[in-house]
């Protein structure tokens, strides 16, 4: 198995090479002055198995990934790990004449297999034309929080979707996990409400993405009212637009938790593990 770093995962790449005991091959990227994207494979990937790491939050990213595949269509066997899927959240047509977004870009990778990292919509990985396998990073944000000295922690999940978050990370530290229902009433703002008992609780709220920041500053704002201890704020994909660290700390988030499958050199748990794991297997 060779692991074929993307330009947008170089980092994660080589945690998972070490993870594995994988090769990680060389790179070169670069951009010709007309903004076009140039990319090279340097070593052989000819007959052996490949395993190419490379999240898509921009378009060029995904450009990118296909170059990669391009350039490895000798392998004996492609397998593409998109730890973080851009587009994911476009997944069915609301008005017509829109695309399916996220089908659009799943029907143009050619390969023998894609991994993902709790895509936003399980929907997209029908729209794929392989093997798709779904990891679930949960449990490693769980472990983290584990190794703090947390005073009878609650896992809470910001919204109903993200329940199976709380509960699997929950499951790690043998604990309650509870959510917050919501309506949204704008794209950037939302109204939430709960009945979970918090008093004097530390409390870990959890969500697959965290972008403007706008839901989980609701959620701080209801766990203080209510009596929480402290707050942390975790996520799987720190998309983190405009200022939205900066709100969730101002709300009064203790710490924010987030991991690898975004390139930002503040994570605090890693992917590789899951990746690795599944590589091997």
């Amino acid at each position: 198995m060779i692991v074929v770093p993307g330009p947008s995962s170089q980092s994660l790449s080589c945690r998972v090479g070490r993870e594995g005991n994988f090769e990680v091959i060389d790179m070169e990227y670069s951009r010709f002055p007309d903004g076009e994207g140039y990319l090279r494979v340097c070593g052989e990937v000819e007959n052996r198995d490949v395993a190419i790491v490379q999240s898509t939050r921009f378009d060029h990213e995904f450009i990118s990934l296909l170059q990669l595949i391009d350039a490895c269509e000798n392998a004996h066997r492609i397998i593409v790990v998109i730890p973080y899927m851009g587009y994911a959240r476009q997944d069915r047509q609301f008005k017509a004449g829109e695309p399916i977004s996220s089908r659009a870009i799943a029907r143009s990778i050619e390969a023998d297999e894609v991994i993902l990292i709790n895509v936003h919509s399980e929907l997209v990985m029908d729209y794929f034309m392989c093997d798709v396998t779904n990891l679930d990073a949960s449990r490693l944000l769980g472990e983290y929080f584990s190794r703090m000295d947390l005073s009878d922690p609650l896992f809470v999940a910001p919204d109903e979707g993200a329940i199976s978050l709380a509960e699997e990370a929950a499951a790690i530290l043998h604990t309650d996990y509870s959510y917050f229902r919501k309506k949204r009433i704008s794209p950037e703002e939302v109204i939430t409400s709960g009945d979970m008992d918090v008093k004097g609780r530390d409390v870990v709220l959890i969500d697959d993405i965290i972008s403007t920041g706008g839901t989980m500053v609701e959620a701080i704002q209801k766990l203080r009212e209510g009596g929480a201890r402290s707050i942390y704020v975790s996520c799987i994909h720190p998309v983190f637009v405009r200022n939205a660290i900066l709100r969730l700390y101002r709300a009064g988030a203790e710490e924010i938790v987030f991991t690898d499958t975004i390139e930002n050199s503040q994570y605090k748990v890693s992917v590789a593990p899951i990746i690795a794991r599944h590589l091997r297997s």
